[in-house]
């Protein structure tokens, strides 16, 4: 047989000559199977390529300028290189290190004259072929060698060497653009080579493609680098704008025209990744989205409007209008409607019927770019519109349809009856080049939408989000239009990356949108159509989820979801959005793609945080497990490949959770008290094995036991969180089951498995605090029994979370196990066993000292939650050892320990005025009087720190200058640290830090007012500390800051403690000044404070007429009379009537000492302080204001007590 079929017999062979394979036991973890040469290399092994590359670069280097037939041996060995393929993501083992690839391009550079035009091309070849493949990072001296080399050849070469010149020139600046300054000025300046190059006028398509792809990779900014100078990023920019603001050359290649365009789109790209819009106001901006929003729709069947040249943001609004067929001609298929299907009308059918009968084969349809467009399948309750037979089945039956078909448009307006192979060839690669036009536009789209200001995006919405649904003609042209029709899910997927962007951190803009009122018929509110962009935008991609195939795809589509629900204001619109929402997703739970899953957990994360608890939300929680698997069915597009978990045959919404649901109807009290069905789902997620394995998540023969991937369970764990922190009153009948998963997680070897269990238990300690806080009124029923809520921590504290505290190789962890400890119940906490207290205690106390600065901080932010305890607060030796434990972390390097310790110590000081209230003298005789020093000290200091350290600093010293007792303060040594901790104070209240720490300094001051031990009348501090009050309250900007330092004003007891006439005087002037001006404010969210500061300082200047004594009734009587007394007098009439006052004017009434006053009460406080006045005996001119004083008094009683 052999010789008859001309091949050799095969030899023998031996066994000697079998090269000896070690036994591999065969298995899913062994590695794949590659056969072995004669020569022991594997197959295809990539040193050929090295040995090649080792040979030609050390016969280039051996090559002089001046070497005989060094022409020949350049061409020959340029050939040899260029013919090697060394691309790593083929062969990745190759291994050609960047510094010989930068010493042979720097030597050969030298060998090849410009002259030799020819081997100039060939050697641009060649530094494109080794940098693009090897992908190697130059060296400065070697980029600036070729960088010369390159630009010296497009001065010196002819042009027809110029494409090749620029691609070198491209793949050498890539990245690169900061480190070629001295070369921009030749390339980019006036009358550069790549502004001539990629100019609208050059006829050269591939030229100016090249040209425009070189000035991209100088715009492109890798991380770590400085970016390019902003006078050629500008230059730049305005050349991609004008190119693709440019129309297609006449006798253009439409593919060439395409690949400009893409170039184009690419340097655009590159110009606004990175940073804030930096290139021009609203009319540069505009002209950018409206060239992006018509290459969005690049090669569209159908889409032929006039697009303007700018878009305006709201209340300019732009309307996209058909371009009407001249009267005299027909109209050619390019101009047709842009959506029959939205239209619906009799011309989109014609058309439609003109274009050939049939429906497309998978040939046609398949796309080109490896997968790059795959198919979109019908959705099954369309298939029965749309014909299988004939294409005019399909034509009539689709024009039929009110509602815009699912089913992609696009793919729809051709068949491959119409082309031969060669055209069908062609009109594929165009619609691939099409596509990628529109992906590169989305890009930019993306790019300009994360660089913009967000409030200057809002206003060209109505551009790319419509507001309305499509009722009567055509749809609009909007990202909406690319997600439901594009037939490439890339594509579909970067326009809802967009949308993503878009809707990612819109929450405030969204806020406005309302649709609960009836609707007006004379004109439509803005938040009404905010709404209905809200519902168009519920609605659109519902139907993208219903016609999506692609798996990838698919997940963007339920991260837009995510994004819109957890920034749409649900509370303000009609209900109803979210339950279709709901059901709809639950047979995605079980996808097979794990992206899919988690993407949906995500969705239902936002679903339960989204102003939570929300009613509909509440409502959905309490459905039973199967109470929709009628409805949830029909929304899946192919159960086929959603129901793979399942084991047998039957296709249910729902994962079936591990405890069953009951067969009969639940009463309501049963379905209250049974857990929701996504907690249920979220606990089987994360403990039960897979129902079943799919190759997609990699499970092998043994793996029907394998938990859900990991992704998966990190996700449900959030969810389960999310769920606690919304719905803890839901939540709270599977206490302890979640606890049990909580203490499963934390018993594992993963460590983020570990953290999201932390944080699990630390939301339930949470909710439960929430519900036993007395100002959330909920019911004694409605708790968690005081019983379970000890038994649960019992538990908690006896199993892994120990293990979690002590783990010193998870910092992090660490520090959540913290958080979980300071969020127990305080009255739980009491009644653990005192060696759990202990422990708890210990534990913290020691996490102090270590040394990573997220555990340090959790831990003393756990101890400023456990001084408030009831139970441990009143030990002074746990006070002590908390106080010096935050002492010394108040000296940290760390900021953020700084500012918790901060926290803490304000935390520690109230509780030293409680004990010094509840318990009285013999606490505040226990505490050492060298700690309070040291705390004062301190304090002090930390009030010069930074403002988050500061705003609690200022509370601490406020406390601790109300606690100390006359026996320390006539210590001389808390003399200084008493003077500079008010001088502390004081600079605060005039500094510019922000509002909050002013507004605690001002607090801090009225606190220590309130200590009888203060010398307020004679101390050198106090003139200081009452002329910083005078000034805030009468010139800040802050009203609650206003509000405050008036109270902090009505503070003092006795009018000794304001010092002489002139001072008080002065305090006076200030308030009545500050109440004349309590609505000037520039800033309408000040204004709404306006009414609690007036009603704080009518509050202070009767405060101060209560204790004025006879030597202040000149200046009083000459302020209360004339206009300014009747002004006064107003005001005082509705504070002593009631009649506004809020909030924050009662806190401030609290903070000094009169909340619970009612109307009769001021009234009697008046009669008493106008007695009192009377009685007064006073000298000839005081006489006369005592007069003026008292008569004011009379007037005001007689008007207050008037009906």
């Amino acid at each position: 047989m052999a010789a008859q079929t001309g091949l050799a017999a095969p030899a023998p062979v031996s066994r000697s000559d079998v090269p000896a394979f070690r036994p591999v036991v065969l298995s899913a973890e062994a590695a794949p199977f590659a056969p072995l040469g004669t020569d022991g290399w594997r197959l295809g092994s990539p040193s050929d390529a090295e040995k090649q590359f080792s040979r030609c670069a050390a016969r280039l280097r051996a090559l002089r300028a001046d070497s005989g037939q060094l022409r020949e041996e350049l061409n020959l060995l340029f050939d040899q290189l260029l013919s090697e393929n060394y691309n790593r993501a083929l062969e990745p083992n190759i291994n050609i290190r960047p510094e010989e690839v930068c010493s042979l391009l720097r030597h050969t550079s030298g060998l090849v004259p410009l002259s030799q035009e020819h081997l100039v091309v060939k050697l641009c070849q060649l530094v494109h072929h080794l940098l693009n493949q090897l992908k190697v990072i130059m060296d400065e001296k070697t980029l600036d060698v070729l960088v010369n080399y390159t630009t010296g050849a497009l001065k010196a070469c002819s042009s027809w060497t110029h494409s090749d010149v620029l691609l070198a020139l491209s793949t050498i600046v890539y990245g690169n653009g900061p480190q070629c300054h001295q070369h921009l000025s030749h390339l980019l300046g006036e009358d550069g080579v790549l502004l001539l190059y990629s100019s609208p006028t050059q006829p050269d398509m591939e030229l100016r493609r090249v040209a425009l792809t070189c000035m991209a990779n100088i715009c492109l900014r890798m991380p770590g680098q400085p970016p390019l100078d902003d006078q050629y990023r500008s230059v730049s920019f305005s050349v991609f704008l004008k190119t693709l603001q440019s129309p297609k050359p006449p006798n253009t290649d439409e593919l060439f025209y395409c690949m400009v365009v893409q170039a184009a789109l690419k340097g655009l790209q590159c110009c606004l990744s990175g940073g804030k819009w930096k290139f021009g106001g609203a009319e540069e901006l505009g002209s950018v989205l409206a060239s992006l929003k018509r290459l969005m729709f690049q090669g569209a069947p159908g889409v032929n409007v006039e697009w303007p040249a700018v878009l305006y943001p709201a209340p300019l609004p732009q309307y996209e209008g058909l371009s009407a067929p001249k009267p005299a001609e027909a109209p050619k298929p390019s101009e047709t409607q842009r959506d029959a299907t939205g239209s619906g009308k009799n011309s989109g059918n014609k058309k439609r019927k003109s274009r050939g009968k049939g429906k497309k084969t998978s040939t046609e349809e398949s796309r080109g770019d490896d997968g790059e467009e795959n198919d979109r399948e019908a959705v099954p309750v369309l298939q029965k519109f749309e014909g299988r037979d004939g294409g005019q089945v399909e034509a009539e039956s689709s024009s039929k349809l009110s509602a815009p078909s699912l089913y992609p448009s696009w793919k729809r307006t051709s068949s491959d009856s119409e082309f031969s192979d060669p055209e069908g060839s062609a009109q594929c690669k165009l619609r691939l080049y099409h596509g990628r036009v529109r992906q590169g536009a989305l890009h930019c789209l993306l790019a300009v939408a994360k660089g913009v200001e967000k409030r200057t995006l809002y206003g060209y919405w109505s551009s790319f989000i419509p507001d309305s649904p499509p009722i009567g003609g055509p749809p609009p042209l909007t990202l909406l239009t690319i997600i439901l029709k594009d037939p490439s899910p890339k594509v579909r997927a970067c326009a809802l990356q967009v949308l993503s962007a878009m809707l990612d951190g819109s929450r405030q803009f969204l806020a406005v949108a309302e649709d609960t009122a009836s609707p007006r018929t004379s004109y439509t509110p803005f938040s009404f159509l905010l709404a209905t962009a809200v519902r168009e935008l519920h609605r659109a991609l519902s139907l993208a989820l219903l016609a999506e195939t692609s798996p990838q795809t698919l997940t963007q589509v339920i991260k837009c979801l995510a994004y819109l629900v957890a920034n749409a204001p649900y509370h303000r619109l009609r209900p109803g959005l979210l339950s279709p929402l709901w059901k709809q997703m639950r047979p995605y739970i079980r996808h097979r793609d794990v992206n899919v899953r988690v993407s949906v957990l995500t969705l239902y994360g936002a679903l339960v945080t989204t102003q939570a608890p929300l009613p509909e939300v509440q409502l959905l929680l309490r459905q039973p497990e199967g109470s929709n698997s009628s409805s949830a069915g029909s929304f899946t597009p192919k159960d086929s490949a959603l129901s793979w978990r399942q084991r047998d045959s039957v296709s249910s919404p729902s994962r079936t959770p591990p405890t069953p649901s009951p067969r009969g109807p639940r009463t309501p009290a049963e379905e209250d008290s049974s857990p929701p069905w996504l907690l249920q789902l979220c606990v089987s997620l994360v403990t039960q094995p897979r129902e079943d394995q799919s190759d997609s998540d990699g499970g092998g023969t043994g793996g029907g036991l394998a938990l859900e991937p990991s992704p998966v369970r990190l996700e449900a764990l959030q969810v389960m969180s999310h769920l606690v922190r919304g719905y803890f009153s839901l939540a709270q009948a599977c206490l302890c089951e979640i606890g049990q998963v909580s203490a499963r997680c934390l018993g594992e070897t993963d460590p983020s498995i570990q953290l999201h269990g932390a944080k699990l238990l630390e939301e339930l300690g949470t909710g439960i605090i929430q519900q036993y806080r007395a100002e959330n009124n909920v019911p004694e029923s409605s708790r968690v029994p005081m019983s379970q809520v000890v038994l649960f921590w019992s538990e908690v504290l006896s199993g892994p979370l120990n293990r979690a505290l002590q783990n010193e190789q998870h910092p992090t962890l660490q520090t959540s196990a913290c958080d979980t400890l300071s969020s127990i119940l305080p009255q739980a906490f009491a009644q653990l066993p005192d060696k759990t207290q202990l422990m708890c205690i210990t534990v913290l106390l020691g996490l102090t000292y270590s040394e990573n600065y997220l555990v340090k901080t959790a831990a003393v932010r756990a101890l400023g939650v456990y001084i408030l305890f009831p139970c441990l607060r009143e030990d002074v030796m746990f006070v002590a050892d908390t106080a010096n434990t935050i002492l010394a972390a108040l000296d940290d390097r760390s900021p953020n320990v700084r500012a918790k310790a901060a926290w803490s110590l304000g935390n520690l000081t109230d509780t030293l005025i409680v004990n010094m209230e509840s318990v009285g003298v013999d606490f505040q005789e226990e505490l050492s009087d060298m700690l309070l020093l040291k705390m004062l000290q301190a304090a002090t200091r930390a009030s010069a720190d930074k403002d988050r350290v500061k705003s609690n600093a200022v509370r601490a010293l406020g406390n601790l200058l109300h606690f100390l007792r006359q026996s320390q303060l006539s210590r001389a040594v808390f003399q200084r640290p008493l003077e500079d901790a008010v001088r502390a104070l004081v600079k605060t209240v005039q500094s510019e830090a922000t509002m909050k720490v002013r507004w605690n300094a001002c607090y801090a001051l009225g606190n220590a007012f309130r200590n009888p031990a203060l010398s307020l009348d004679s101390a050198p501090w106090s003139s200081d500390a009452f002329s910083s009050l005078c000034h805030v309250v009468t010139s800040c900007k802050n009203f609650k800051v206003r509000i405050k330092s008036a109270a902090a004003l009505a503070v003092p007891s006795h009018r000794g403690c304001y010092g002489d006439m002139e001072r008080f005087s002065c305090v006076w002037r200030s308030l009545a000044k500050a109440l004349e001006n309590s609505e000037d404010t520039n800033d309408f969210l000040e204004y709404r404070y306006s009414a609690s500061l007036r009603h704080t300082l009518s509050q202070a200047l009767l405060h101060l007429l209560s204790v004025s004594q006879q030597q202040d009734m000149p200046a009083l009587g000459a302020s209360l009379e004339g206009e300014e007394g009747r002004a006064i007098k107003e005001h005082l009439i509705k504070y002593v009537r009631a009649e506004e006052g809020g909030g924050e004017g009662e806190q401030g009434e609290k903070e000094a000492g009169g909340d619970s006053s009612t109307p009769q009460q001021r009234v009697g406080g008046l009669q008493q302080t106008l007695i009192r006045l009377k009685e007064l005996q006073a000298e000839a001119e005081e006489e006369r204001g005592k007069e003026v004083v008292v008569q004011f008094l009379e007037d005001l009683l007689k008007s207050c007590e008037e009906p």
